[in-house]
């Protein structure tokens, strides 16, 4: 006769239905991130940026380090470079074309306007190659694209701070000699300036980068126009010396109230208007958003451009 004990031992109870592995089966799964396709242009995303906030800090190494890597001088060349083109403007327009320098030492009006241009031209100039330099990258792992021109702003700041260092060094200098110069409250705006900077450089560059996509004509018609837009900015002139009609041109630049603020904040000499300096960050407000918002939608096929 067969052995119902063991017969009945066999078979599965009600309990034993459930295995671990069947749990693990319909066991939902929790990820720390999910990757979606963004179904808005406004969808941004902006949350991912701290996320990989990491990343981006390697970025800013790697464009850092990689400047000076292998040369002589070494970090040296950031300083080297304002303080030759310095001079070239001190021979050029401050001794052969006479251009007034509102009465201050013309190497520190020239320099205040350089550091401030050099930091602007170079973010501007390096964020617009996001994706033609960085499309191997894009193709091969996901991370938010917009880290890579953040990183360029954010070690452009590094860079910044050796200049504006370099700039601090003539002004103690002549202060000590006893030029006509000082300091004003506008000088706390300082902070205010750079992120004005930082914002309309990320901005521009990263409209330009959604075109170079497509039309690689626009690479090289940035490099001229940026050398071109020096001219229309108070970088090697004064404010004061612009008269008439040309004056509300060079006041639609926005790059403009952000340079005078500058120098009569650390200077004493120049033109503050609140007017010109909030038309500057509005202006500089409405290109991120724009540029953000193009940057997003081209992110998603320039690979199939590039």
């Amino acid at each position: 006769m067969p052995n119902n004990t063991a017969t009945q031992a066999l078979e599965p109870s009600a309990t034993d239905n459930q295995s671990p592995i069947a749990d693990n089966g319909a066991q939902r799964e929790d990820w720390d991130l999910t990757i979606k396709p963004r179904d808005s242009l406004l969808h941004l995303h902006l949350q991912d940026l701290w996320r990989y906030r990491d990343l981006i800090g390697l970025f800013v190494r790697r464009d850092f380090v990689t400047q000076f890597k292998q040369t002589i001088l070494g970090p040296a060349w950031f300083v080297i470079r304002p303080l030759l083109t310095t001079i070239m403007f001190v021979i050029v327009f401050g001794n052969i074309a006479k251009i007034s320098t509102d009465g201050l030492p013309k190497i520190l009006f020239y320099l205040s306007g350089n550091t401030l241009w050099i930091y602007f031209s170079e973010c501007l100039t390096k964020s617009s190659k996001t994706f033609t330099e960085n499309a191997q990258l894009f193709g091969k792992v996901y991370f938010p694209r917009l880290a890579v021109p953040i990183s360029v702003v954010l070690s452009g700041l590094l860079r910044f701070a050796l200049q504006f260092t370099f700039l601090m060094c003539f002004w103690v200098y002549y202060t000590i000699r006893g030029a006509d110069i000082h300091l004003t409250l506008a000088a706390f705006l300082f902070p205010l300036l750079i992120l004005m900077l930082a914002g309309l450089s990320l901005g521009l560059g990263i409209i330009f980068s959604s075109m170079t996509t497509k039309y690689r004509d626009m690479t090289f018609l940035l490099g001229f126009g940026v050398r071109l837009y020096m001219y229309a900015t108070p970088v090697i002139y004064p404010l004061s010396v612009i008269e008439g009609k040309w004056k509300w041109f060079i006041l639609v630049n926005p790059m403009t109230s952000i340079i005078e603020t500058f120098r009569y904040g650390f200077l004493g000499v120049g033109s503050f208007n609140w007017l010109y300096l909030a038309y500057s960050f509005t202006f500089m407000s409405v290109v991120l958003f724009i540029g953000i918002v193009i940057f997003n939608r081209v992110e998603k096929t320039f690979m199939d451009t590039v």
